[in-house]
């Protein structure tokens, strides 16, 4: 990675901070004549011919509504900004999810403004940052100036990209400072936003307006439901070909399956939707094994979740639990035949006006069935292991969660409209029954120890039911065993 040039500590205008040098630099300073070379002989490179993006009439909705909530307040919904990774170098950006979804935008530092028009209705404004300044020379000298990290938007494109008028987000926090009235602020994302409020909001208000857009995210619209198709989509391609490498990576390790998924996410998407669980052998009773530095071996089982990530931020989230060598061993198939019950039965409960818990309790009956028939909860019936919650040893988790911007999306939500609530056609959730005997659980036969096994699809509520978006996987011991023999020949 090249280093950056140091500069005399040039001033940008109106007095704002120098551009930052960097303390052990190669070149002493700018002279007069590279800076004023440095001004000129640039082309003209604004884009003049933008159309609106996708998203554009989808957000103006969403803001209306936010809008329609909050009546006579300033609410102020940041993207974020970058975080360092180590020392001068950082992670890459990922917008806040409140932010993308009320935008369509995924730049940092970004800020959505809504003003108050009176008792009703608002005025939306984005505050980002404009293309950077070549008189003062930023654009090459600071660290994140367009010839180190690449071009951005000016404010105008941005206005005909997003639908929604833009100024300079530099501006803002002293605007936000001085500006009278009720406001408020999704936390978490912009220290200096929030700090030009202090004072001015309350932690129990700031998270109503969390707690509301998490919920406004529920019931998904046409559009997303199409971005998580396709995200769905791609991700059925990254697990097929995981299973075309399986013998590479019984020569290497779990990287070699994060490797190759990874780069069907990039190719295809984003990124990958969270961390993928590359799991294999007794790494998969553990939930969220992303450290992928084990071994794959031939008679284990490999439980891969993961999910790719589309470039407008939604995210698929599946798993399959494969055997490594193509076979399920006896046992195997019998603890996997009852996890893949249990999902049948959550799915099936997965209907407009069901309760969001029935799929949850119709999954964790047949589980609880499944480990009282195999005599791991002595002679306790069903009803008395569920009254008592026993299964939960080896179920571990819930059976699944919403899905969409987030792989755990509105989790902000009351619960009272999530967890409590009612299911609707447009949301789109997750089953994923398992069923994780550790390996050094001495209460289970050794047999069963280290063997875990997950399924998960992304289900979608329908007017008459449910739809299995990731159907494009098998599901039953049988037909995964034939798909990866096809895939493998």
């Amino acid at each position: 990675m090249a280093e950056e040039p140091t500069a005399e500590s040039p001033e940008t205008p109106e007095g704002d901070a120098p551009i930052e040098q960097r303390k052990n630099g190669l070149y002493p300073g700018v002279s007069d004549e590279l800076a004023e070379n440095m001004r000129s002989g640039w082309a003209d490179t604004e884009l003049r011919d933008l159309q609106p993006v996708d998203q554009a009439p989808h957000t103006a909705r969403r803001r209306a509504a936010l809008s329609a909530r909050f009546p006579g307040e300033r609410l102020v919904v940041p993207a974020g900004n970058l975080r360092t990774r180590s020392n001068d170098t950082e992670y890459p950006f990922r917008a806040a999810t409140e932010y993308a979804y009320l935008t369509g935008d995924q730049t940092q530092d970004g800020v959505l403004v809504l003003e108050p028009t009176g008792e009703t209705g608002h005025s939306a404004t984005l505050y980002l940052l404009p293309r950077s300044d070549r008189e003062n020379g930023e654009f090459w000298l600071d660290g994140q100036g367009e010839l180190w990290v690449g071009r951005r938007h000016s404010l105008t494109e941005a206005e005909r990209l997003l639908g929604i008028p833009a100024r300079d987000v530099r501006r803002l926090p002293a605007a936000l400072a001085a500006a009278p009235g009720p406001v408020r602020v999704v936390r978490g994302h912009d220290a200096g936003i929030e700090a030009a409020l202090t004072g001015r909001t309350t932690a129990e208000r700031d998270e109503e307006l969390r707690a509301f857009l998490s919920e406004l995210r529920l019931v998904k619209d046409a559009w997303e439901i199409e971005q998580l198709q396709a995200a769905v989509d791609s991700t059925v391609r990254g697990f097929e070909d995981v299973v075309k490498v399986l013998d590479k990576a019984e020569a290497t390790s779990e990287r070699y399956i994060e490797g190759t998924f990874f780069l069907r996410a990039r190719v295809e998407g984003n990124d990958v939707g969270y961390g993928s669980i590359c799991a294999s052998g007794p790494h998969a009773t553990t939930l969220h094994w992303v450290r992928n530095d084990g071994d794959v071996r031939s008679g284990d089982l490999l439980l891969l979740d993961a999910g790719v990530e589309t470039r407008t931020l939604y995210t698929a989230d599946v798993t399959r639990t494969l055997p490594v060598n193509g076979r399920f061993s006896p046992l195997q198939r019998r603890i996997y035949d009852a996890v893949h019950e249990a999902q049948e039965a959550g799915i099936a409960a997965v209907r407009p006006g069901a309760r969001f818990l029935d799929f949850h309790e119709a999954a964790q009956r047949v589980l609880a069935t499944r480990l009282v028939e195999w005599g791991l909860l002595g002679d306790l019936d069903v009803e008395k292991v569920l009254e008592l919650g026993l299964q939960r040893r080896w179920t571990l988790h819930g059976t699944g969660h919403m899905l969409g911007l987030d792989v755990h999306d509105c989790a902000a939500a009351r619960r009272e409209s999530y967890a409590d609530g009612v299911l609707e056609p447009g949301m789109c959730l997750t089953v994923e029954p398992g069923l994780y005997f550790q390996a050094d659980d001495l209460t289970v036969p050794e047999e069963y120890r280290g063997i875990g096994v997950r399924i998960e699809d992304d289900i979608l509520v329908t007017e008459d039911g449910n739809r299995n978006l990731s159907a494009g996987l098998p599901r039953t011991s049988d037909d995964v065993e034939a798909w990866m023999a096809a895939l493998r020949r």
